[in-house]
């Protein structure tokens, strides 16, 4: 097959045959391994703001990447040229780049015994052909929504559609080559209310893999407005130690540390404020994380990692010990144990949630403490977990929500955070790789006046 340089959309078959003509370049030249990875990704943007579009972008991306190994040296190089000739002088730069780098003990292909044999389909791709002006009506009434929402809704950051279809190819000198197509649609909404040093913004988004179920656009705008009045007139508090109620959204990247804390890089770099705590009690009894690659249409699933292990379902935490880390096969070799699938990341974390009865409980349970809305920042070290950021939200009494807060800071150390969790909420957000409730920590310092 001759594969040009012609922008069309090309077909799994193509990519792989672009991957095997890689694969037996990097063999005549002498290469021990290699391996390489193929993509392309098309899509649609637009933005509207105040009912004018702003942005209209059309994306078509395209890439090949080959790795070889020369023993134990290592050469990478890439090119968005899929011709013979380009093809042939990316494998001929990542040759040359090996013979001039160290070995490393670990460097190589995962091992040949991991690979996915048979990879399952996840139903990860499902096409929008949504066309320009259809996706401009959809935003500019997702916007027109949240500014008839209330008269107090007096601006507007801009309502935008997304829809990208990936189709993403690897494959080694193991024989393995295997590739799937995903999607990912979202609609997102931004809106601004009030006057003077009163103003506030908030927003709302729905994100899918397959386009019927996002959320109606008008929902979204209402939501986002909504969100901002709910913002209106907010309140300083003293400083003062109290339970922090995180939503479902934000709970999201308290577990992003954790994932962060355990992966093999930073273990293996002695970078982290959880090193060498497998096996030790990590989250209070009764708190589980699952790793669930196969969830159909799930934004985290994948049949294999960016390595070709194949991926499997495994417990991280059980009854609150760590269970074992995430690791591509290098970390794993560093670490002396063994890849996990994890090249490229976690697939579909589940958080079990701990009490039922939506978000309406944890505020009971919360009691009198702050639900946080929002963070800014990154004021988190991931070696010592010293953690502190600016945040606003509702400060809540006897399980109700008195009013909003805003310029306070939230800090403590992650990991006595995660030991503090009282409670997960099943108000799990699905709209990411981690699926995740309300969680209720039951100590922080709040500072404010």
């Amino acid at each position: 097959m001759a594969v040009t340089n012609d922008p069309v959309r090309l077909a799994q078959a193509d990519l792989e045959s672009i991957i095997e003509r890689a694969l037996d370049e990097a063999r005549a030249r002498g290469a021990s391994q290699a391996e390489a990875a193929v993509s392309q990704d098309t899509g649609l943007s637009v933005g509207v703001r105040l009912g004018e579009v702003e942005t209209l972008e059309h994306q078509r991306d395209r890439s090949m990447g080959i790795t070889v190994y020369f023993g134990q040296r290592k050469g990478s190089a890439s090119t968005a040229d899929f011709s013979l000739e380009a093809v042939s002088a990316t494998v001929a730069k990542a040759c040359s780049i090996a013979r001039f780098t160290a070995e490393d003990s670990c460097a190589g292909l995962a091992d040949l015994e991991l690979m996915a044999r048979a990879p399952q389909s996840l139903d990860l791709s499902h096409p929008w052909n949504v066309t320009a002006e259809r996706a401009i009506e959809i935003a500019k009434a997702c916007e027109a929504a949240a500014l008839q929402f209330d008269s107090r809704i007096n601006n507007s950051e801009g309502a935008s559609l997304g829809t990208h279809q990936g189709l993403h190819v690897y494959g080694n000198t193991h024989g393995f080559v295997g590739g799937y197509p995903t999607t990912t649609h979202t609609v997102s909404c931004v809106v601004l209310a009030g006057t003077g040093e009163d103003m506030q913004r908030d927003y709302w988004y729905t994100s899918s893999r397959d386009w019927h179920e996002l959320q109606d656009g008008e929902a979204v705008g209402r939501e986002s407005a909504r969100r901002t009045i709910a913002r209106l007139g907010p309140r300083k508090i003293s400083t003062r130690r109290a339970p922090v109620l995180f939503v479902p959204e934000l709970a999201r990247g308290l577990i992003g540390h954790f994932v962060a804390a355990i992966r093999g890089s930073s273990q293996y770099r002695q970078a982290s404020f959880l090193l060498n705590s497998a096996g030790q009690q990590v989250f209070p009894a009764g708190f589980t994380i699952s790793e669930r690659p196969h969830i159909p249409k799930a934004m985290g699933s994948a049949p294999f990692d960016e390595e070709g292990v194949a991926t499997r379902d495994r417990e991280l935490i059980v009854d609150g010990v760590l269970e074992g880390y995430i690791l591509s096969s290098y970390s794993a070799r560093k670490l002396g144990l063994t890849s996990t699938g994890n090249a490229g990341g976690a697939h579909n974390l589940i958080v079990a949630p701990t009490l039922p009865g939506g978000a309406a409980a944890m505020l009971s349970r919360l009691g009198t403490g702050l639900l946080l809305t929002e963070l800014m920042g990154q004021g988190i070290n991931p070696v010592t977990g010293d953690y502190s950021r600016g945040a606003a939200g509702f400060w809540v009494e006897n399980g109700e929500i008195q009013y909003p807060v805003a310029e306070i800071t939230i800090a403590g150390n992650l990991r006595a955070m995660f030991t503090g969790i009282s409670a997960v909420g099943d108000d799990i957000d699905i709209r990411g790789g981690t699926r995740v409730g309300s969680i209720l920590v039951q100590e922080m310092t709040i500072a404010g006046d």
